[in-house]
């Protein structure tokens, strides 16, 4: 029988100065002043015309991503955290994330963003070095990101997650690794390491840059930089996410082991577990900005939804689960997809036997070379 899963509330936020080549997700360049409160008011509409299916249920943590949410004001952060708890039950010293990139600030002092109460930040920094920096099309420097860093933390913030990616187009290993000792010399709580990777639909895929590091330099400039990280005092515990003691993001933890979020703005996904109803609900918004405005707080606004076959529900819940250093439990694997461990016992004796599961049957943990080959362990319940 399916349970119902922690609830999380994801808001997307879908402008940037400029997109990145790389960047596959919904975010569309700023051209003009932003509709700051516009888009607020279609934020509180649409959360108002979702609300019936989570009645009752408390939220555990809030994520503002993009695109380039510190494009937004506190302000604007304020008044839709101050609609949204006065309609749903936030828990209490709730994680509330917000993405900023160092070249976007210019609205938001960060003290801003702390009294609105945002308590965490997630900052794009990419690399230090000011090369690949422009090889990957970003619009801030080294020196912004060190800036930006040291301005959050003399605002109050004491829960910051550095964004780094690796295999950079002419990046060195001596370069993947200088990245990570400036990482950790800004004393943030989690740092978030990301290989490069040339998504279909961006300018990079199509025309990908001269120098990309092969498969072996990639690996090891993981290698390195998961070591570096160790010594310092992060400890992986998700293929890409590495946190201090007690740091761990809550937010993408729900995302990983298959909890519910209500996806809020344009292009948002969300993820619900109805169990009146026994099925799992996929729903997503209307991509472009203008036409989700408009059509915020209506059916209309729903781009697509589906309900999960159950076929789908193993392979979803393994596409996260199986990133997890510590992996999940059977028994929420049962209670979170109503499915029961047999009708997936030929595909962990698969992965088992190819090394990529340890062996504690009651508990779906990826051995060291199944992290290494993830994809391979989760194609498995691909049907």
């Amino acid at each position: 029988m399916l349970t119902a899963p922690p609830l999380a509330l994801y808001v997307h936020v879908p402008w940037c100065v400029r997109k990145c080549p790389y960047c596959d997700f919904n975010s569309h360049q700023q051209r003009g002043a932003l509709p700051f409160d516009a888009y607020v008011d279609a934020l509180i509409a649409d959360l108002e015309h979702d609300l019936p299916q989570v009645w009752g249920r408390v939220v555990h943590s809030v994520f503002f991503g993009g695109g380039t949410p510190s494009l937004f004001p506190p302000q604007a952060i304020d008044r839709f955290l101050q609609q949204a708890s006065a309609r749903l039950r936030f828990a209490p010293g709730a994680e509330i994330t917000l993405e900023a990139n160092p070249g976007t600030l210019e609205h938001g002092p960060f003290p801003g963003y702390r009294r609105a109460g945002v308590n965490r930040l997630s900052i794009g920094v990419q690399s230090f070095d000011d090369g690949c920096l422009q090889r990957l099309g970003r619009i801030h420097s080294s020196g912004d990101a060190d800036r930006a860093v040291k301005a959050a933390q003399d605002a109050g913030f004491d829960n910051i997650n550095l964004d780094l990616m690796y295999a950079l187009p002419q990046q060195t290993l001596a370069m993947a690794e200088a990245d990570i000792a400036l990482a950790v010399a800004l004393q943030p709580t989690h740092i978030s390491h990301y290989q490069l990777t040339l998504e279909a639909g961006t300018k990079f895929g199509a025309r990908p840059p001269a120098g990309i590091p092969d498969i072996d330099s990639a690996w090891d400039m993981q290698e390195a930089c998961q070591a570096a990280l160790a010594r310092a005092g992060f400890l992986q515990y998700e293929v890409s996410a590495y946190a201090r003691d007690g740091r761990r993001c809550a937010h993408n933890l729900n995302y990983w082991t298959f909890g519910d979020y209500l996806g809020i703005g344009a292009g948002a996904h969300g993820k619900l577990t109805l169990p009146a109803e026994n099925r799992v609900l996929r729903r997503w918004k209307t991509r472009l900005p203008n036409a989700y405005m408009a059509k915020a707080g209506r059916a209309e606004a729903i781009e697509g939804e589906e309900t999960l076959r159950p076929e789908r529900l193993a392979f979803d819940f393994m596409l996260n689960a199986l990133r997890l250093n510590d992996g999940v439990s059977m028994a929420s694997f049962e209670a979170r997809t109503g499915l029961s461990r047999s009708s997936i016992a030929d595909r962990l004796g698969t992965a088992r036997a190819n090394g990529w599961l340890d062996a504690d049957p009651d508990w779906l943990r990826p051995t060291p070379l199944g992290l290494r080959f993830a994809n391979d362990a989760i194609a498995l319940f691909l049907d």
